[in-house]
C-alpha cells in the first residue's frame, strides 16, 4: 500500500519546487499556494474524473489510488529532460458534504531547488482539464 501524504501534517520545504492546492483549513503546517474551487459533484464523480484525466495524460501514470478514501498518487515525467515528479491528490467532501467536493493536491519535484513553474503548470492542467471532463467548478472563499 502507498503511503498518501497527510495533507493535515503537510511540511512544505523552503526551496520553490512544490505547488500546494487545498481548501481554507485543510492544511494545518502549510500554506496553500491557491484554494481548491469547489465542484457540485459528489466527491466519487470527482476521484473518477481525476483518474479520467490522469490516464490521458501522455507524461502521467498512476502510482496508486484509493476510491474509498479518495486518494491518489501519479508521477509525471517531464518530456525533455525526464524528470519525475510526484503529486498527491486528496477528494475531499465540500462544505455541501456528498453534493459536493473539493480537491487537496500537491505537487513536487523529487530534485532541484526551483522547478520553473512546472508543479504550478501541472495542477492548472489537471484543473482545466477536470474542467474538459465537465466539472464545472467555482472558487471558493
Amino acid at each position: 500500500m502507498t503511503d498518501y501524504i497527510d495533507f493535515k501534517a503537510l511540511e512544505r520545504p523552503s526551496s520553490p519546487n512544490t505547488y500546494l492546492l487545498a481548501p481554507a483549513g485543510v492544511c494545518e503546517q502549510a500554506e496553500p499556494d491557491q484554494s481548491s474551487p469547489q465542484y457540485p459533484a459528489s466527491p466519487d464523480a470527482v476521484f473518477s474524473a481525476c483518474r479520467k484525466v490522469i490516464d490521458g495524460q501522455k507524461n502521467w501514470s498512476l502510482v496508486s489510488a484509493d476510491a474509498d478514501s479518495g486518494k491518489i498518487r501519479f508521477v509525471s515525467v517531464s518530456p525533455l529532460m525526464r524528470y519525475k515528479d510526484d503529486i498527491d491528490i486528496a477528494v475531499l467532501p465540500g462544505p455541501d458534504g456528498a453534493s459536493s467536493a473539493q480537491l487537496a493536491v500537491y505537487s513536487r519535484s523529487r530534485i532541484g531547488y526551483s522547478d520553473m513553474g512546472a508543479n504550478a503548470k501541472r495542477v492548472a492542467l489537471l484543473l482545466e482539464q477536470l474542467g474538459q471532463e465537465g466539472l464545472s467548478s467555482e472558487t471558493t472563499p
